[in-house]
């Protein structure tokens, strides 16, 4: 049976789409700590609260902690696309983050009327990154996933930059931007957890994908520059995990926590001096930017964050002084910039503040989940025009 989310809207919230039946695709497994859970859970709480009834597909990988493998992935992906098809009675609405294998349930949606909304989170080089062995296959795999694109009635996506890429794929599909924010009823300044009570650190939280950074993070640890009495806690999953754990085995300054309960998370934002988000230059996609949830939970818990110059993230930490930017793939740097936070907790104290202020104003999940819905229903209301 499909995960079906249930309703936890409440008497006075907004109903006007009562009854309306979205099935929501996603072949990225939401694993509690990783950004995909956080994203789909809140869009899915924010739709219930507008009164749509939501099913959740996703491939079941096990409870293994380490990443599935790409034929193992391969396999799961037609057992939760039949249930799918399956689906009765068939929604008005397929979203999907978007993917290749969605492929199928695209056509599905076109024989069956249904409107189809993508989300699209960065470029076609992504799954290379992850599985270099897909390089012989990468002109067949963009050519797939254009034609996944011309199948969406409506894009979301989650920088400026991005629309611009995705508007000549998209062949008239309306694309709006949404970028990525922090459940701020969980993520929010207070107690930090106590298994890393009265111990210095800096916090990297999310998946452990190949640009996220990860050697710059373990390669300033190495450096001068970087405070003795400092750590870097990283937590999360993905195909670099083993990588992280090899370090952790070496070097006492470096914590590999693992995945977490999402719940968990606030609390160990909460005690950092500054929370990480170095993404690195070899997802090609770089230049079209980051919208990094990450980013939007640690500010939200009054911690600074350090992030690396590209767009989408830049913005947030120059628009409000609430951290640090940096050069990507660049350790001494980040080591520096460690060492400046930890030299001034005052003033680093300071920019969390500034900080939490700017997401409860202005990136809430809950903000982002009214975009992301009128997003939708515009695209509806559109698709009847010309039908």
């Amino acid at each position: 049976m499909p995960n079906v989310v249930q309703d936890d809207s409440r008497p006075g919230e907004p109903a006007g789409s009562a009854g309306r039946r979205l099935s929501y695709l996603c072949f990225q497994v939401t694993r509690q700590g990783q950004a995909s859970h956080a994203h789909v859970t809140e869009i899915i709480r924010g739709l219930e609260r507008r009164g749509w009834q939501v099913s959740l597909f996703e491939p079941d990988y096990g409870t293994g902690s380490q990443a599935p493998s790409l034929w193992r992935r391969i396999i799961s992906y037609w057992p939760v696309q039949m249930r799918l098809w399956r689906t009765s009675p068939v929604p008005e609405v397929l979203y999907v983050r978007a993917h290749p294998a969605a492929l199928p349930s695209l056509m599905w949606a076109r024989l069956k009327g249904i409107a189809v909304i993508q989300e699209v989170n960065g470029t076609f080089d992504d799954l290379r990154l992850i599985y270099p062995r897909l390089w012989p296959l990468s002109p067949f795999i963009r050519g797939i996933c254009r034609l996944c694109l011309r199948m969406a009635d409506g894009v979301i996506t989650v920088t400026s930059e991005l629309r611009q890429w995705l508007q000549p794929m998209a062949r008239g599909a309306s694309i709006t931007v949404v970028p990525n924010g922090a459940n701020t009823e969980l993520f929010h300044p207070g107690e930090p957890a106590r298994e890393l009570a009265g111990q210095r650190y800096v916090v990297f939280v999310g998946a452990m994908s190949p640009w996220q950074g990860l050697e710059t993070m373990l390669a300033a640890v190495s450096l001068p520059e970087w405070p003795r009495s400092v750590r870097l806690v990283l937590v999360g999953d993905g195909v670099e995990r083993p990588k992280a754990e090899a370090a952790a085995a070496l070097n006492g300054a470096v914590v590999c926590l693992g995945g977490r309960n999402y719940r968990e998370i606030p609390g160990i934002l909460r005690g950092a001096i500054a929370g990480l988000s170095v993404q690195n230059t070899r997802r090609q996609s770089q230049r079209f930017g980051f919208s990094a949830l990450k980013v939007f939970e640690t500010l939200a818990c009054g911690v600074p964050v350090i992030v690396t110059d590209f767009p989408g993230q830049r913005e947030v930490v120059i628009d409000n002084d609430c951290g640090i930017v940096i050069p990507p793939d660049n350790p001494r740097a980040l080591a520096s910039a460690v060492a400046r936070l930890t030299a001034n907790l005052g003033a680093a104290a300071e920019m969390g503040r500034r900080g939490s202020h700017a997401v409860v104003r202005e990136h809430s999940w809950q903000r982002r989940a009214d975009d992301t819905i009128d997003a939708i229903e515009s695209t509806i209301a559109e698709r009847a025009r010309h039908v």
